[in-house]
């Protein structure tokens, strides 16, 4: 009896720990360039899976690579994770180069399918040289040090920490580190069987029914603790996109934060132009604020944001007090220079399309020559406003006075000096302004009302 009752107190640990962990594998798929909208839904998703207990979250991925701080933030979420992330490049053809090769070794597991491929992970910024194909008739040490110092320390830099980070997350799960390196500083890649036999990734599967089977019993480390995996008869969750992913997706796309930004400062601008409007003012504000948001995500170059700042401000000075094309055409200029730098980063999927800037550049240029054409003609034609068109003008005495009295102007009440008597009723003619004072004399015709 007392046996008995040993066994089952030793036994009971386990049992609750099984039952608190539940059998589910959650199912994730991201497949694209990795930006704010991906790291954002997978570390929202690790965060769910932790809090339902999931026993596994498979992450099946296909990209060229994305953001350097998108993938920092997926990583660190792998890492800190309760619940093991194995990472399965697929589809046939697919890869997972740049980014994708950091994911791969930072995951609990790191699965590819066949026919695919990952590395090239050599980071990417603007004014970085890409690595130069190796020269056979060259030494490598020779080579090696004529690549370093065609590389400025801030390349140096960067190279080394990314070298050093992939290095990290190589040891972190036994993988190979000297090939991961090589990827970094020379863009090695690799198809999914030469990984396999270089030690860079765990296994190869054909789909997620194989890499499943091949995962039940497998023992693994998360968070420095084993864990055994149990996938054979465990149900799988397929994780969804949301309204908040679809939402990132549209606004960090480079054209349309840019579009939006332009659309809040011209709707602000039109409503300071004509205050009391409303609509300008309001859908220009949430524009500007939904792509302040965007930009906070992307990588900004905060001078391009200045140029372009600086050329709408000269362009609405143009507007405002036209100066014959000086700020007009300068600010056109610092506007375009300004948009091509706004993204600090050389990967094509964020970069701000050319026909855009063109077509929004060609736009506020063409403004700018409308005011100014409209502010040429306007200097060529005759004076039709202002106090000046008031001399000569007909006014209507409406008392007895001598220096000074009222007359009636177009319907108004002026004050008025004349240096000779006039009666009321009698017609002034109007010969000076000054101020708020015509300076009056008498009309030899009588007139009786208002003079128009």
């Amino acid at each position: 009896m007392c046996s008995l009752l040993l066994l089952i107190g030793l036994a009971m640990p386990s049992i609750l720990a099984q039952d608190t962990t539940s059998r589910d594998i959650w199912h994730l798929k991201i497949s694209g360039v990795i930006g704010p909208a991906s790291g954002d839904l997978l570390v929202r998703t690790l965060s769910d899976a932790n809090e339902k207990k999931a026993h596994l979250l498979v992450l099946h991925l296909d990209t060229p690579g994305g953001l350097d701080t998108s993938m920092r933030n997926m990583i660190q979420a792998i890492i800190d994770s309760p619940v093991p992330v194995a990472t399965f490049v697929h589809p046939k053809g697919a890869r997972a180069a740049s980014a994708g090769t950091y994911l791969l070794y930072a995951s609990h597991i790191a699965a590819m399918a066949p026919a695919t491929n990952l590395g090239a992970a050599t980071p990417v910024q603007i004014g970085m040289t890409p690595p130069q194909p190796k020269d056979p008739t060259r030494k490598d040490d020779k080579e090696d040090s004529l690549g370093e110092a065609a590389q400025n320390p801030m390349q140096k830099k960067i190279m080394n920490d990314a070298a050093a980070y992939i290095r990290g997350l190589a040891d972190l799960h036994g993988r190979n580190a000297d090939w991961a390196e090589k990827a970094v500083r020379d863009a090695a890649s690799l198809s999914a069987s030469a990984a396999l036999k270089e030690g860079v990734i765990d296994l190869m599967a054909n789909d997620l029914h194989d890499l499943l089977q091949q995962l039940d019993g497998r023992e693994i480390k998360v968070r420095d603790q084993p864990y055994q995996l149990m996938t054979t008869q465990a149900r799988l969750y397929e994780v969804t996109t949301d309204w908040r992913y679809d939402f990132l997706s549209v606004i960090t796309n480079p054209n349309v934060a840019y579009i939006l930004m332009l659309a809040g400062l011209y709707g602000l601008l039109l409503e300071f132009y004509n205050p009391g409007v409303g609509l300008p003012g309001v859908i220009g504000g949430i524009s500007l604020l939904i792509a302040l948001y965007a930009f906070q995500l992307l990588p900004v170059s905060y001078a391009g944001l200045a140029l372009i700042a600086l050329g709408v401000g000269l362009m609405v000075t143009e507007a405002m007090s036209p100066s014959f094309g000086i700020f007009g055409i300068g600010g056109a200029v610092s506007f375009a220079i300004g948009s091509v730098l706004l993204m600090d980063t050389e990967l094509p999927a964020f970069q701000i399309a050319i026909p855009v800037i063109a077509a929004f550049t060609a736009v506020t240029g063409g403004l700018c020559i409308f005011v100014l054409a409209m502010a040429l003609r306007s200097r060529r034609s005759a004076v039709v406003s202002g106090t000046g068109m008031l001399v000569g003008a007909k006014a209507l005495a409406l008392e007895d006075f001598h220096e000074l009295g009222k007359v009636q102007l177009h319907g108004e009440i002026w004050n008025a000096q004349s240096a000779s008597p006039i009666n009321a009723g009698e017609q002034v003619t109007i010969l000076n302004v000054k101020g708020l004072l015509l300076e009056v004399t008498k009309d030899d015709r009588p007139t009786t009302g208002d003079p128009q």
